[in-house]
């Protein structure tokens, strides 16, 4: 962060101020556990009370190291906001009167001109780009998304701030512009430009473009900007406001520990209330983003307990996790441990990192963490890089840990890096050559693709070419092993977008064939013809 930016300790003491003063009150009724408990030790002890509801169904449950992961499920709900949740269920209200109360009692906890829950940080940022195009006009709204003859219908993304989720801005029919410098935004404003998109993050505060830059510029254009600070803890005052934003939103089922179906969105009053006209029970694009009278409650309750939660409590408490793992592992030899803290407001938390050298305890960082994912219990972990290529790990987030994992954790890392699984079989020398052009088939999960060409090169075990998908093209790099081929591409976010690709199959003569790994867009079978 820059020199400018507050502190961690100077946040959190400002986030507390309103402590006492906007306790829910009557409406959590018997919510009277210690703090200390709504931070994670009631969570632990309802999961176990409940520990069979998912096994019954045959899904495992985790231990999460990793941290607020969407795929790992978010967070764990504070009890506060499971008590909110189930009173919310008792009775019927008429939802655009509960948002008004909502919004208006988040503005003054948050210190905004008003707020609304969404069903999640990307439902906010759809609202809120419906809002800046369509201003909460129901005509216009329900064109979205042809905007043919509307005036606003671009959305201006600089380059440091592309990513998976700008989809939650273009989705409303805006053209994405990419801008790189000051004298860009400034060229690239018009009078076609609906709002101005930003991912907050240390690459925005360290670049030509930081918050407060880009709203000098649009702000006398007139032109709304949207901070999408999802995994970040929420600043009272709001930093980014205060740097000049219009909008800023968050998801709920992060650092907030509100519903994992739910976000938030703060700012301007006259956006976050076209945000709510363009937002379900509404019709139109943004129908599909249901917010129950459930989720809204729960969302107040978590914004409610963020204020009265002791921040710097939490902190040491996930760092003296940290530090009975470490002191555990680190009598192991080789091993060396270091505690990292955060540099950012997003998803800040201390982390640990656990190295070691690879060739004298004889396993990886990624064969220990892909071992404890499936071990039992099950724990997520990431792996630890090192500037040593000798050295291997992995790194532990206290972030979403409750009390007692840390021991779990600690067990299990001692007992994997002292009795180690063997480990995987080395390459095999290439009995095969996968050079040439090859047209594959896909078939995915759901539906199938012959559009996909690989152009390999084949240079002793290592491959070299271009993997062609239904539109882009983009750089494969693989090996051989036997008569097994691996080749992977990645389009980046810089791209707007992100995909992972890794074919790995058995080559026989001209074919190829075998299991296509995709990510988060799960798994799918290919087989490939040569010269086809």
């Amino acid at each position: 962060m820059p020199s400018n930016a507050l502190s961690r300790r100077a946040i959190l003491q400002r986030s507390a101020v309103a402590g006492g003063v906007l306790s829910l009150g009557p409406l959590l009724g018997g919510a009277t556990e210690a703090l200390a408990q709504s931070t994670g030790e009631t969570a632990t002890a309802a999961g176990r009370g409940k520990k069979d509801i998912y096994r019954r169904i045959g899904v495992r449950p985790l231990i999460n190291g990793r941290g607020t992961y969407t795929i790992l499920s978010g967070s764990l709900m504070l009890p506060e906001v499971r008590e909110a949740i189930d009173a919310a269920a008792r009775q019927y209200v008429h939802l655009d009167e509960l948002a008004d109360a909502v919004g208006k009692r988040l503005a003054k906890i948050t210190k905004t001109e008003h707020g609304l829950v969404a069903s999640g940080c990307h439902a906010a940022l759809t609202h809120a780009a419906s809002a800046c195009v369509s201003g909460g006009n129901p005509d216009l709204h329900v064109r979205l998304p042809d905007l043919t003859g509307f005036q606003k219908t671009e959305v201006i993304i600089p380059a440091h701030s592309r990513n998976v989720y700008e989809a939650a801005v273009s989705l409303v029919g805006l053209k994405v512009v990419e801008v790189t410098t000051p004298d860009e935004l400034k060229e690239a404003i018009g009078p076609q430009t609906a709002l101005i998109y930003i991912m907050a993050g240390p690459r925005v505060d360290e670049s030509e473009l930081p918050t407060d830059v880009i709203a000098s510029i649009a702000g006398p254009k007139d032109v709304p900007v949207l901070v999408d600070a999802a995994a970040e803890i929420l600043t009272i005052p709001n930093v980014h406001l205060e740097r000049g934003a219009d909008l800023v939103a968050y998801s709920g089922g992060k650092a907030i520990r509100g519903p994992q179906s739910a976000g938030l969105l703060l700012g301007r009053e006259d956006l976050v209330r076209a945000a709510w006209v363009s937002s379900a029970p509404h019709h139109g694009v943004g129908r599909g983003y249901k917010v129950g009278k459930e989720e809204a409650m729960g969302m107040l309750a978590a914004v409610e307990m963020w204020v009265q939660r002791d921040h710097d409590a939490e902190f040491a408490r996930w760092e003296s996790w940290l530090k009975t793992i470490a002191r555990r592992v680190s009598a192991i030899g080789s091993v060396k441990t270091q505690v990292t803290q955060p540099d950012s407001l997003s998803n800040r938390t201390p982390s640990l990192s656990i190295t070691w050298n690879e060739k004298k305890l004889g396993v990886s960082g990624e064969t220990v963490m892909d071992t404890l994912y499936d071990a039992e219990p099950r724990i997520a972990l990431n792996t630890a890089g090192s500037d040593d290529p000798e050295r291997t790990g992995v790194s532990i987030t206290p972030y979403m840990l409750q009390p007692g994992e840390e021991k779990v954790i600690a067990d299990a890392l001692v007992r994997i890096l002292t009795d180690p699984p063997a480990p995987p079989a080395p390459p095999r020398p290439p009995s095969v050559d996968a050079t040439g052009e090859w047209t594959l088939d896909i078939e995915y999960l759901a539906g199938s693709s012959s559009a996909h060409r690989l152009e390999l090169t084949q240079d002793g075990a290592e491959i070299t070419g271009t993997h062609t998908g239904e539109y882009v093209s983009r750089k494969a790099t693989g090996s051989v092993s036997g008569k097994t081929v691996t080749v992977r591409s990645t389009l980046s976010e810089s791209s707007g977008d992100s995909l992972d690709f890794t074919f790995t199959g058995t080559l026989k003569g001209d074919s190829m064939s075998g299991e296509l790994n995709m990510g988060e867009y799960l798994k799918a079978t290919w087989k490939a013809e040569r010269g086809g």
